[in-house]
């Protein structure tokens, strides 16, 4: 048996619960972002959107993040949401191996009505309280709510987010810890082992994680890589090297090419628990299960906790239309033939570097009543021309022309990436149709 090739099969199946696990733990004690550190069962508001060097944020974003860890593991709990009446607000609901399993907003059956929705535990059979609009069922008992929310009135709607308990019960203060005496080399195996006996998932993964008992993955009690055989440490160390370099080589793959990358379906890896507010057909998701590890991997290292493509897309380019790099050195034009098919707006921004955890240099966004959302260039609205097209300029200086200053993108110095956010995206943006405008370099 090659074990090296085995850990690395490890590596990309258990890298998503890991990733995801590690930030909530973080999430605890230190915070992320303008998110402060917040126990599980409680909401963390931020007061501005997220910036893109945050951990669970990989192109930035200009909503406003309200994040809950909870903990079902003493019972359920009864979540209450207040009415939605942003452009666009929504609860998406994310298991601990990062399945998207429900969203409360616009997709499901009660839309942005008020009230409160009952969270219960994997197997809970309990009685449900009168009066809620609805069970979401767990696949996990511990799952992370993020909730995404136009900037407008935001305040009002974070203040009625609450969390309470239903039933009497004990819940945790924290994650099952891995044992301390682990060496660091093998942490990630030592957290894997611990949380996919803590956390199982489906019985079809159940079924695929059993090929990893050789690695000591399924040993209960004592941790086996406190003194591992030499053979063992050897092949778990060079599988997850070679598990990371899988994950990153597929991730990037299409990151060189000119032009624009757009990956509406990367979220489709869940494909055995759709809830409330889901889309459950085969469009979404991945036929192949196998398939499906290495997708939800890349979607954890680039998007953790990222929402399925019906709710939003992200676009980006690294390159202009003719393959060179972007760079502040020069200047690019972007034409829009018209708004792009986003039914609750729309943003682009700029980003130094092409690293996931560049930091914003600006953004421009629009809604479609020609509103600015998030943070816009300038805090000026769009410049429209007559037939309805919209040229945004991107380069480091402002320009002379007032209309061009309006449209208007800072570019940072040395190499830059754009990323273009459609929210609740139009089918053209779904299907592949619709054509994002070419980046133009015009000197």
């Amino acid at each position: 048996m090659d074990l090296v090739a085995l850990a690395a099969e490890a590596y990309v199946y258990g890298y998503p619960l890991v990733r995801g696990l590690s930030v909530v733990e973080g999430a605890m004690y230190t915070g992320y972002g303008p998110l402060p550190p917040t126990p599980f069962n409680h909401f963390a508001h931020a007061d501005r959107p997220v910036p893109p060097d945050t951990p669970f944020v990989s192109v930035g974003d200009d909503t406003v993040r309200s994040v809950a860890h909870l903990d079902l593991s003493g019972g359920p709990v009864l979540l209450h949401v207040p009415g939605q009446d942003s452009a666009y607000r929504v609860l998406q609901f994310v298991d601990v191996w990062t399945d998207n399993f429900a969203y409360v907003g616009r997709h499901c059956p009660t839309g942005t009505r008020a009230g409160d929705w009952l969270v219960v535990p994997p197997g809970w059979a309990g009685r449900v309280p009168d009066g809620v609009l609805g069970v979401i069922d767990a696949p996990t008992s511990v799952v992370t709510v993020v909730g995404r929310s136009g900037a407008e009135r935001v305040s009002a709607f974070q203040e009625q987010l609450t969390v309470t308990y239903v039933e009497p019960g004990t819940h945790r203060t924290g994650l099952p810890a891995p044992d301390p005496d682990v060496p660091e080399p093998l942490r990630f195996f030592e957290q894997l082992r611990v949380w996919m006996a803590d956390f199982p998932p489906s019985a079809p993964d159940r079924a695929y994680q059993d090929r990893f008992q050789p690695l000591g993955l399924l040993e209960e009690g004592a941790s086996p890589y406190v003194r591992a055989d030499p053979v063992l440490v050897r092949a778990l160390t060079e599988g997850a090297a070679r598990g990371g370099a899988r994950v990153e080589e597929a991730d990037r793959a299409d990151a060189v090419r000119a032009g624009w990358v757009m990956q509406p379906h990367l979220f489709d890896y869940n494909l055995d628990h759709h809830g409330v507010g889901t889309i459950d057909s085969p469009e979404w998701r991945i036929a192949d299960r196998e398939a499906s590890y290495l997708t939800r991997a890349v979607a954890a290292r680039s998007a953790l906790w990222g929402v399925h493509g019906y709710e939003a897309v992200y676009a980006r380019a690294l390159c202009d239309a003719g393959g060179g790099r972007l760079n502040g050195a020069h200047s690019y034009v972007l034409r829009f033939e018209g708004r792009p098919p986003a039914e609750a707006g729309w943003s682009l921004a700029a980003y130094d570097g092409a690293a996931y955890d560049g930091a914003a240099y600006g953004m421009a966004g629009y809604d479609v009543a020609g509103s600015r959302i998030g943070e816009s260039l300038a805090g000026r609205v769009p410049a429209y021309a007559e037939d309805g097209s919209l040229t945004v300029r991107v380069q480091r200086e402002r320009p002379d022309d007032p209309v061009a200053a309006v449209n208007w993108l800072p570019a940072p110095d040395g190499d830059f990436r754009l990323v273009l956010r459609l929210c609740a995206p139009g089918a053209g943006i779904l299907d592949g149709t619709y054509g994002l405008p070419a980046v133009e370099r015009v000197r």
